[in-house]
């Protein structure tokens, strides 16, 4: 064999012993976990045959505590690039096969490498985590490797889509950068994030709590709010990644995506002309809403187990991508509060930043009242709602459906918030807020009095004359709730100032969102030059 021939046999051989990670007993227990590899976890995202590795040769440069005597080929991370549905995207995949995935200095410059390339070239980058942090050894220069990534994080945020899988523990400083992407998605039974783990708690507070209770997937899907999905297993989180993609650019300067569509703009829908109840306290669904004017049904929610009075998601109009906010009237009568604004703001902006339009389905009757939510800082939570929409500069597109009342009528799109088109449906109740609260508050004169003259009545022995005054003031109060639902809870007052471009048949809701779609599709809108706003945190 000539040594041309030998080296190349030395290449194949290299690539095949790197492509074992920590080796065949690793990989072996680390499927006894029901646990994938970075590199099975790769396969299973990229489109067959699109992968190209990068720094598959590269080791660490730790000498401290024998760490020389232990080294492996791609230092336990796998990064390069490859495609999902034919699109560029970048990806790196950490290996807990070797030292458990820890990270390094040349883990993380592997990992900072493929990010660089994707700002420069404008293209995703998806993250598979599986680490037990930093890599204890190597001490300061581990830590300086994740602020590396961090800031990398932060400089791409808003200009490329940053997605994090957590595909097993993520401890630590570990936390930091999938919290700095764009959407979290963890995985039942195996996922774990956490700042400090039990046995720190256990030590600081005395409070016993296992993995799962601190941070597992079910805890920051549906109490924290940290992860966006929690997926029952490694195949649907890796689907989930690949949906959400679909609806995003590669980069801030291109447009959302748009596909051929099969489904009739024109479709009408006359179950939405029966849908709001008949009193305005009741409930329904605004999920049927939502599934009746898109397009075949399809709508990919995001953060669905945290604060359900409010819905957003992916879904498309006539195979153009947007994002959708929509009240929920069947969890907390659609009311707003803390964290319904949070999520609102955060979907709201990263739909404004990659050009995804804005499609908000409003039924709200306020914001939530009460101490909890006064000092855990509603004002500056609804604010960010609030800062989000009128800082957004794609098209908007608003209906009312039923209530829209007081503050929460501003924040949720309302047209002074630079909304596009802004329609109601004839049940719409746009107003300062309900009848009972207004009538309450004009005529609380006449309520004081009234209580006073009945309450003279019953002392002077008159029962029947109290009943008479009450009454009376009932009929009273009745009759104010009726002229003040006539004059300010319809559409049709809003409209006479031009607030409403259109009250429309809710059969046709459809098709005149697709037709507003259409029309703002060459909408240019800038704001201010400035460094950066100052969004109320």
């Amino acid at each position: 064999m000539s040594k041309q021939l030998e080296k190349i046999q030395e290449l194949i051989s290299k690539r095949a012993a790197a492509r074992l990670g920590g080796g065949e007993k690793a990989i072996e227990k680390h499927h006894e976990k029901g646990k994938y590899t970075a590199r099975e976890r790769i396969n299973m995202f990229l489109d067959e045959g699109s992968f190209e590795e990068l720094d598959m040769f590269v080791r660490h440069r730790c000498t401290n505590f024998g760490m020389e005597k232990k080294s492996f080929d791609g230092d336990g991370v796998v990064t390069g690039y490859g495609t999902v549905d034919g699109r560029l995207v970048y990806v790196f995949a950490q290996d807990a096969t070797v030292f458990g995935g820890s990270l390094s200095e040349t883990m993380a410059q592997k990992i900072c490498k493929i990010m660089d390339l994707a700002m420069k070239n404008g293209a995703p980058v998806v993250g598979l985590n599986d680490s037990g942090g930093a890599r204890i050894q190597e001490g300061i220069n581990a830590l300086g490797g994740y602020s590396e990534i961090f800031q990398r994080n932060i400089l791409a945020s808003g200009v490329v889509p940053q997605i994090s899988a957590i595909l097993g523990p993520c401890a630590g400083g570990a936390v930091y950068s999938p919290a700095l992407t764009d959407f979290t998605i963890m995985v039942q039974g195996i996922s774990f994030m956490f700042l400090t783990g039990p046995k720190v708690v256990k030590t600081v507070t005395g409070e016993d709590v296992t993995q799962e209770q601190l941070g597992g997937a079910k805890v920051h899907a549906s109490k924290s709010g940290v992860a966006h999905f929690a997926a029952e297993n490694e195949e649907e989180a890796i689907t989930l990644i690949k949906q959400l993609l679909s609806y995003m650019p590669s980069n801030n300067m291109e447009e959302a995506p748009r596909r051929e569509c099969t489904d009739p703009i024109d479709r009408a829908e006359d179950v939405l002309n029966q849908i709001i109840p008949e009193s305005a306290n009741d409930p329904y669904d605004m999920y049927q809403v939502i599934s009746a004017v898109v397009d075949n049904g399809e709508f990919l929610e995001v953060q669905k187990d945290f604060a359900k009075n409010i819905i957003v998601g992916f879904a498309r109009f006539n195979g153009q991508a947007v994002g959708v906010v929509a009240n929920q009237p069947q969890f907390m009568a659609g009311v707003l509060d803390v964290n319904a604004s949070k999520k609102g703001a955060r979907f709201v902006r990263f739909c404004d930043a990659f050009n995804i339009p804005l499609v908000t389905l409003v039924d709200v009757p306020g914001f939530l009242p009460g101490t909890g939510q006064e000092y855990n800082a509603v004002i500056l939570n609804g604010a960010k709602l609030l800062y989000a929409y009128g800082e957004a500069t794609v098209p908007k597109i608003t209906v009312t459906l039923r209530k829209s009342y007081g503050g929460s009528h501003i924040v949720m799109s309302c047209k002074q918030l630079r909304g596009d088109m802004n329609y109601a449906w004839p049940s719409a109740e746009i107003a300062v807020m309900g009848a009972a609260g207004a009538a309450g508050i004009l005529y609380a004169k006449e309520a004081k009095t009234a209580k006073t003259e009945a309450a003279a009545a019953k002392e002077a022995g008159d029962e029947a004359k109290a009943k008479e005054i009450m009454a009376q003031f009932k009929e009273f109060i009745q009759q104010k709730e009726d002229e003040y639902n006539n004059l300010f809870c319809t559409p049709y007052n809003a409209a006479k100032y031009g607030y409403i471009d259109d009250v429309i048949e809710p059969r046709n809701t459809r098709f005149r969102i697709i037709r507003a779609l259409e029309q703002t599709r060459t909408k240019k809108l800038t704001n201010p030059a400035k460094k950066h706003g100052n969004i109320p945190l």
